[in-house]
């Protein structure tokens, strides 16, 4: 496993990176979409090589025992391979962002103002072991005009690397610097304390993963910092659901892939169709392999379920786990996803058209359902393309961040000789 960066040091590799910003700021779309297409077309030919270097990754993350829905995330498949290649297609064909004019107007002196907009720079990103990251995050921040740092977890790092290294050589076969997509090779956390206090080489850091590592970036880095990742999200089963879609619904949210932000952790229902209700759910996700852990009046209908503790609602298991809570009403759900959502997707199932408005109107998250699964809160599936991630914070980007959030804006304005008095 690699135990360092290589001949280049972390702020080496960001100032090559930001050298190479100026060059990608300026690119045309067609020289930036014909290195998206030789990407794309380098991951299928060295489709071999990226396998088994993933392949490396899992048999170690398996044998350091890490879960079922973490391995699931660090696992590269050929098709898995081939999507993440055709994703690199579809964003080339998305409009280029770089240089749209946001507002225009005239002031009265005649001034004319224009917003454009313009690349962040150098965006350096940190994730955990999820290998489709670093293609969505190369293809994206290419596309927006910026070079990009990758911070990838331990755990793929061979991937990682060797996804790079196609990527790159990619790169510069179509006529753009290499150093526009660099990864971090040394796993030691000291490389990802460094990345963070680049002030004035990095322009932005993405942390993308769970509680802790959004915890760590934001409490060291002195980079500015956009929070992408966690989701405790929620489902709330209202008095009058139609229970067969509020099923189908659950068993989608928890276990198509139980290891993603997007999925739900904490299952509310209304008191009123508990008791019908929650053996069906709890009887499908027992042969889904989930673990279901109830509250009190959860555990007085099922006592075979695990009983929940406070921690439980703070928890996004990013696992085959869920958490069950029976509440009174509307308001109760309301409350609990207050004080325990981390503002990234909240779903109501209801036939109370009311009840859907004001679920609506109160959730304060990034995505707000109704009647249908936390797990369409992605770029793609919203019509982005792909996504760099999940903003769950409210200054400049929310929700899947797709090219448009990763750019910023500049004003142009033209004249004619005028001053100011």
């Amino acid at each position: 496993m690699p135990k360092t960066g290589g001949s280049l040091s972390v702020r080496d590799q960001a100032l090559a990176a930001k050298e190479a910003a100026k060059v990608l700021r300026n690119a045309p779309t067609e020289l930036k979409n014909r290195a998206l297409f030789a990407m794309a077309d380098a991951l299928d030919r060295h489709k071999d090589s990226i396998l088994q270097a993933n392949f490396a990754d899992v048999a170690e993350a398996q044998t350091d025992g890490l879960s079922k829905a973490l391995l699931d995330r660090l696992t590269l498949t050929e098709a898995r391979l081939e999507d993440a290649a055709d994703g690199l297609r579809e964003v080339a064909a998305l409009a280029d962002p770089i240089g749209e004019v946001v507002a225009m107007g005239r002031r009265p002196n005649g001034l004319e103002i224009g917003q454009v907009r313009v690349p962040l720079g150098v965006v350096g990103i940190i994730y955990e072991a999820r290998p489709n990251v670093t293609v969505d995050a190369a293809g994206l921040c290419l596309k927006a005009g910026n070079t990009v740092i990758l911070r990838g977890g331990r755990e793929a790092i061979r991937t990682n690397i060797a996804l790079v290294d196609v990527m790159g050589e990619a790169l510069a076969d179509a006529g753009l610097p290499k150093e526009s997509l660099a990864i971090i090779q040394d796993i030691d956390r000291s490389s990802t304390q460094e990345l963070m206090r680049l002030s004035g080489i990095i322009d932005v850091l993405i942390p993308r993963g769970g509680r802790g590592l959004i915890q760590a970036v934001r409490e060291s880095a002195t980079v500015p910092v956009i929070e992408t990742g966690e989701g405790n999200c929620h489902i709330y089963i209202d008095y009058n659901a139609p229970l067969d879609m509020a099923l189908e619904i659950i068993i989608n949210a928890k276990c198509q892939r139980p290891g993603v932000c997007n999925a739900v952790e904490t299952l509310l229902i209304h008191t009123d169709v508990a008791g019908e209700l929650l053996p069906v759910v709890a009887s499908a996700l027992t042969k889904q392999d989930v673990v279901v852990k109830g509250c009190a009046k959860s555990l007085e209908l099922m006592p075979s379920l695990e009983p929940a503790d406070p921690k439980d609602w703070e928890t996004e298991y990013l696992d085959l786990i869920l958490a069950v809570k029976i509440v009174d009403d509307l308001e109760d759900a309301l409350t609990h996803i207050e004080e325990y959502g981390t503002g990234h997707s909240e779903a109501i199932v209801t036939n109370d058209y009311r009840h859907a408005a004001i679920f609506r109107e109160k959730v304060d998250a990034a995505a707000v359902y109704v009647n249908a699964s936390t797990r369409f809160t992605d770029g793609q599936e919203f019509g982005l393309g792909a996504e760099i991630g999940i903003s769950t914070q409210k200054l400049h980007a929310r929700g899947p961040m797709g090219l448009k959030e990763l750019t910023s804006t500049k004003f142009v304005i033209a004249g004619s000789g005028q001053i100011r008095i």
